[in-house]
C-alpha cells in the first residue's frame, strides 16, 4: 500500500522514495509523531535500496540510504559524537543473515565464520542514548540524531532511576571518561499502566511504548520526565579514555565489556546471550521472537554482533554502520490497512463495544480483519473513520486495536462516524452510564447478551464444557432451546437432533462435556455466572472462603468485602447479582440439577503447618511437570499461600517458563526474591528461598 502510487520512472521513482523517507525520518526520530509503521518504512527505505543498486548512476551521498536517523531538532542543544552513534544494516529472514555471514568472512579474509563468537541481543524498540561518565560522575547525555550531532538531554536522563549518577569502583578502576551507548525505553508494564489511565481519564493512548518513551524523554521540563517510568539499558562501550592496566574495561571481547559495564553499576539486559556460529545465532533468534511478549520491553527485532574486538576492527565499517553488526527485524506488529466499517458488538453483560471492520492485513504473523477501538470515546480521540487508512497494532496474544488514522492531507476524510443510541441486535436504547465511559444496552432480554452469558458459561476459565463454542450457541438459542444456563442441563439427544450439523456423536459428545461440568468447583460455577468485576482469582477467593453457594447468596457486603482480595466494589457487585431475583430462579435451578456448589477445602481457615507457614508465594509462568492448579495447591500442602498477585507481603515469586511480565516487573520494583522454577522443589522443602 505504501508503495502504491509512486512514480514507475526509475529516476522520478528515487526522488519520490528519498522525499518521503526524509519526512518519514523527521517524523519519527524529530517529532515523535509517526505517520506510518516501521513495516511501511523498512517498504520504502529496501525499495530505495533495490533501485539505487539496479541503476548506480542514481545513487547519491546525500540519499537517506547513506545516512543515519535524521537532523537534531532545536528544542535541546546540540552534542557533537566523538565516535559518531552509527545505524545498523538490517535482515528480514535467516537467508539474509547467512549472506551477511559471508559479507563477513570476506571482510576477514577467512573461509567462514562459523567457528567465531556472536553476541545475539534484543533489539529494544526505544530511543538510542549516549551516556557519559567522567571520573566515574554522569556526565551528559545525548541522542543519536543523524548520527553525527544529538540532542543534549542530560538534564532529562538524569531523572531515570536505572542511569546511576556514579559508577561503581568495587569491582575496579573505572575509565577517566566512559560513554556508554544505550537505550531508553518504557517498560512494558509500565506502558500498559500508563494508557490504562489515559483510558480511565478519557485521554488519547500513546500508540506504542517508543512513542510515550520518546516523547517522554523530550520534554522540556524534566520535571515531567521524572513522572514517567522510563527505563535504560546499556549494550555497548562508545568511547574509553584514562583505562587503568588493572581495570575491569580492559577487554579483548564485546561480552567481557558488557560484564564491565554490569559491574559498573549499568544495567544490562538479562536476555544478551553468546552463541558459536550463525546457525546458533539464528536459533537464538528464533527464541527471542517466540518470547517477545514475554520480555520486559517491546522489541522489534533482534542484533547480532562479532564478539571479537580486534576483528571488528579489522572487519570496519561502511559509511553508515559496522560491518561486524546486523539487525533481524522481527514480523511487525503495526501495518495500515483500510478501515472498512465501524459495527457494535453486545457483550454478556450489555455492554456496546465499538469495532473496526478491516481489509483483511497480515500482523504480527496472522491475518486481521477485526480490531477493538475499545468505547465510544476512543474513537472520538483516535479520531477514525471508515474509509481511510488506519495503523492496527497487535502485540502477544490481546486483541487487535486500531491504533489511529494515516492522514492524507491531499485528499478529504470520510465523514465522523457516530456512535448508535440503539442495540444493533435487539434494537433497544444504548445507554451510558453517568461517570463511566462504557455504553449499554439495558434490556435484559437481548439475545446477543444471552447469547455471550451462555458462551462465557462454557468457557474454558469457567465451567470447561468442550464443544459448546459460541456457533453452537447461537443454534440453541435460535432453535429455542436453551434461554439460560440452567437450561444446559435439561437437554436431551432427542433435542439436539435437530440442529443443523449436530450428528449423533457430536450430540453424545456434548451432553456428556455438559454432564461432567456438573462436578466443577464453587469456584469455576461462580466465574461461569459472570458476576460482574468477579474474575477467576476473586472467585476462587470467595469460594474458599465461604465454602458454598449457599453462604455466598446469603452473605452480606461487609462480610465478602473482608475476604483478602475482595474490596467492596466486589462485594457490592456479589451481593447485587445474588439478591436479583431473576438469577437466584436460575441458581435454584442449578442446585436442584446436581451441580456442585461447593469449594475443596473451603470454608475454614487452612490450619496445615509446612515449612511455608504464614508465607505468600506467587507462580507466575510454567513450571516443570505441573499445571498451574497443582503449583498453587503443592504450595498449600506446604502450610503456604498461594495468591495470583504480587504485593509486598509476598514472600517470593516462582519464575517458570513464559512468565508474567507484569509480576516479574512489580517484583522487581518491590525487591521480592524470585525463584526458578526448576529450584521449586528445594522451596517446598525447606520454606527458604534456595541459593547458591
Amino acid at each position: 500500500m505504501i508503495l502504491d502510487g509512486l512514480p514507475t520512472e526509475p529516476s522520478d521513482r528515487v526522488d519520490a522514495l528519498r522525499s518521503l523517507i526524509a519526512h518519514h525520518n523527521e517524523r519519527y526520530h524529530v517529532l515523535d509523531a509517526p505517520e506510518i509503521p516501521d513495516a511501511d518504512y523498512d517498504r520504502l527505505v529496501v525499495e530505495l535500496r533495490r533501485l539505487e543498486s539496479e541503476y548506480p548512476e542514481l545513487a547519491s551521498e546525500s540519499s537517506p540510504t547513506q545516512g543515519v536517523g535524521a537532523a537534531p531538532s532545536s528544542l535541546f542543544s546540540p552534542v557533537t559524537h566523538q565516535v559518531p552513534m552509527m545505524s545498523l544494516d538490517n535482515a528480514f529472514d535467516d537467508e539474509e543473515i547467512h549472506a551477511w555471514g559471508l559479507r563477513l568472512a570476506r571482510a576477514l579474509d577467512r573461509e567462514d565464520v562459523n567457528d567465531l563468537r556472536f553476541s545475539v541481543e534484543p533489539k529494544i524498540d526505544g530511543v538510542a542514548m549516549s551516556v557519559t561518565y567522567v571520573g566515574g560522575i554522569f556526565s551528559q547525555a545525548a541522542t543519536r540524531g543523524d548520527g553525527v550531532t544529538g540532542e543534549d538531554v542530560t538534564a532529562n536522563v538524569a531523572t531515570i532511576a536505572t542511569v546511576p549518577m556514579e559508577l561503581d569502583r568495587t569491582n575496579g578502576p573505572v575509565p577517566e571518561v566512559l560513554e556508554i551507548r544505550g537505550e531508553v525505553y518504557l517498560p512494558t508494564a509500565a506502558f500498559e499502566s500508563m494508557n490504562e489511565h489515559q483510558r480511565l481519564v478519557g485521554a488519547k493512548e500513546f500508540a506504542n511504548p517508543r512513542n510515550a518513551a520518546a516523547g517522554s524523554l523530550r520534554q522540556k521540563d524534566p520535571s515531567v520526565t521524572a513522572t514517567r517510568p522510563l527505563a535504560f539499558l546499556a549494550y555497548q562501550i562508545g568511547r574509553l579514555e584514562g583505562v587503568a592496566p588493572s581495570s575491569p574495561f580492559e577487554v579483548s571481547s564485546h561480552r567481557a565489556a558488557l560484564d564491565a559495564l554490569h559491574h559498573a553499576g549499568l544495567p544490562i539486559s538479562p536476555d544478551i546471550v553468546s552463541v558459536v556460529g550463525l546457525d546458533a545465532v539464528i536459533e537464538r533468534g528464533h527464541e527471542l521472537e517466540a518470547q517477545r511478549h514475554d520480555l520486559a520491553y517491546d522489541v522489534d527485532g533482534v542484533v547480532i554482533k562479532l564478539d571479537d574486538v580486534e576483528l571488528r576492527s579489522r572487519a570496519g565499517s561502511t559509511s553508515r554502520a559496522p560491518r561486524w553488526a546486523l539487525a533481524r527485524k522481527l514480523p511487525p506488529e503495526e501495518q495500515a490497512t483500510t478501515l472498512v466499517h465501524i459495527e457494535v458488538s453486545i457483550g454478556r453483560t450489555g455492554r456496546a463495544t465499538p469495532y473496526a471492520v478491516l481489509k483483511p492485513v497480515v500482523v504480527a504473523g496472522s491475518t486481521v480483519t477485526f480490531a477493538t477501538l475499545h468505547n465510544q470515546d476512543q474513537v472520538v480521540i483516535k479520531d477514525v473513520r471508515p474509509g481511510e487508512t488506519v495503523i492496527v497494532r497487535k502485540a502477544g496474544d490481546v486483541i487487535p486495536e486500531v491504533v489511529g488514522p494515516v492522514l492524507d492531507p491531499m485528499k478529504k476524510r470520510p465523514s465522523v462516524w457516530t456512535f448508535p443510541t440503539n442495540c444493533p441486535t435487539c434494537d433497544g436504547p444504548l445507554v451510558r452510564l453517568e461517570g463511566e465511559s462504557d455504553t449499554y444496552c439495558v434490556n435484559l432480554d437481548c439475545s446477543a447478551q444471552r447469547d455471550q452469558r451462555l458462551s462465557h458459561f462454557a468457557s474454558r476459565s469457567a465451567m470447561d464444557i468442550e464443544g459448546l463454542g459460541e456457533k453452537v450457541v447461537e443454534r440453541l438459542t435460535a432453535a429455542g432451546l436453551v434461554a439460560d444456563v440452567a437450561d444446559l442441563y435439561e437437554l436431551t439427544a432427542e433435542q439436539l437432533s435437530v440442529l443443523e450439523g449436530m450428528g449423533e456423536l457430536s450430540a453424545a459428545n456434548l451432553l456428556g462435556a455438559i454432564d461432567a461440568s456438573r462436578d466443577q468447583p464453587l469456584s469455576r460455577l461462580l466465574v461461569g455466572l459472570g458476576v460482574r468485576h468477579l474474575g477467576p482469582t476473586g472467585a476462587k477467593q470467595v469460594a474458599r472462603a465461604m465454602g458454598d453457594l449457599a453462604a455466598v447468596r446469603s452473605a452480606g457486603g461487609e462480610e465478602l468485602s473482608s475476604i483478602e482480595g475482595i474490596g467492596p466494589i466486589i462485594a457490592e457487585s456479589v451481593t447485587r447479582f445474588m439478591a436479583n431475583p431473576t438469577n437466584g430462579l436460575v441458581l435454584d435451578r442449578l442446585v436442584a440439577l446436581g451441580l456442585t456448589t461447593t469449594e475443596p477445602g473451603g470454608g475454614v481457615a487452612s490450619t496445615r503447618e509446612g515449612p511455608l507457614t504464614g508465607r505468600t508465594v506467587v507462580v507466575t509462568g510454567a513450571v516443570p511437570s505441573m499445571t498451574r492448579e497443582e503449583a498453587d495447591a503443592a504450595v498449600e500442602l506446604a502450610g503456604g499461600k498461594a495468591t495470583g498477585s504480587v504485593s509486598k507481603k509476598t514472600f517470593c515469586v516462582v519464575v517458570g517458563d513464559a512468565p508474567g511480565a507484569s509480576k516479574v516487573t512489580k517484583a522487581e520494583a518491590l525487591g521480592i526474591p524470585m525463584v526458578p522454577a526448576e529450584r521449586f522443589g528445594e522451596l517446598l522443602v525447606t520454606g527458604e528461598i534456595p541459593t547458591g
